[in-house]
């Protein structure tokens, strides 16, 4: 089994630990073995029959066997995934689904990857696989961070957050009296981009541009700073 595949299995089972079981409605029984859609509904079908997955994200049976098929899309496009990992990892580092008191609040994060993932794709970053939405990509990386939000420490060490927080640096430094100035955060942002693509620090892929990457990080500012207030927080703190 490659990775891809494993990755397609382990997506899944995350669901038999993000919900309880209940029981489903079955939808009609369909041939398996007819082409790839068909196999992967099968799959799904076979997990939520047996709990080892539930429906997610208000998912009738149905749509989650559809939700299967674009994951399975979303992990044959190296790019999109990898884009996707590293974006719902930075998050459950930097953006935890808890105030600055401690006190929980899941839709701050939710809201952070929703909106991130749909910036990635406008600004060209990680556009949809052929037969997969918007919407799918961000349940995708809503599930990757709903694991990685219990982490036991190991995303401490690891810091995939460390790129927010250097965003996160620049609106600090260009807010005054609680008002960010956003001409000075994008100019920060723009010359930051520039010097780590000149330093070699960051490589631009192939069909991509400097203006594209920029845009991106303008729109994870924006991102950050709304789940700032949202949590009351005054930094994107690594405790």
């Amino acid at each position: 089994m490659n990775i891809c595949k494993s990755l397609f299995v382990g997506v899944f089972l995350l669901g038999a630990t993000l919900t309880a079981p209940r029981a489903h409605a079955q939808t009609t029984p369909k041939n398996c073995t007819a082409n790839q859609q068909a196999a992967v509904e099968c799959f799904v079908a076979n997990a939520v029959t047996t709990n080892l997955a539930e429906p997610r994200h208000g998912m009738t049976l149905a749509q989650f066997e559809a939700y299967g098929f674009a994951v399975s899309r979303i992990l044959q496009t190296h790019s999109t995934y990898l884009v996707l990992v590293g974006l719902s990892s930075a998050v459950a580092d930097a953006m935890p689904p808890v105030n600055a008191d401690g006190t929980a609040n899941p839709t701050a994060q939710t809201d952070a990857i929703m909106q991130a993932v749909s910036a990635a794709s406008s600004d060209g970053i990680t556009p949809p696989p052929s037969g997969v939405s918007l919407l799918d990509l961000q349940h995708f990386a809503l599930d990757v961070a709903s694991a990685m939000n219990d982490n036991q420490g190991a995303l401490e060490l690891l810091t995939p957050g460390i790129s927010l927080r250097i965003i996160d640096s620049y609106i600090i430094t260009a807010t005054t009296n609680g008002q960010v100035s956003w001409t000075d955060v994008d100019a920060k942002l723009s010359t930051a981009v520039s010097n780590f693509i000149s330093s070699g620090l960051m490589k631009v892929p192939p069909g991509m541009t400097r203006a594209q990457v920029t845009s991106f990080a303008e729109s994870l500012a924006q991102i950050i700073h709304t789940y700032k207030v949202a949590t009351r927080r005054t930094a994107l703190s690594a405790d």
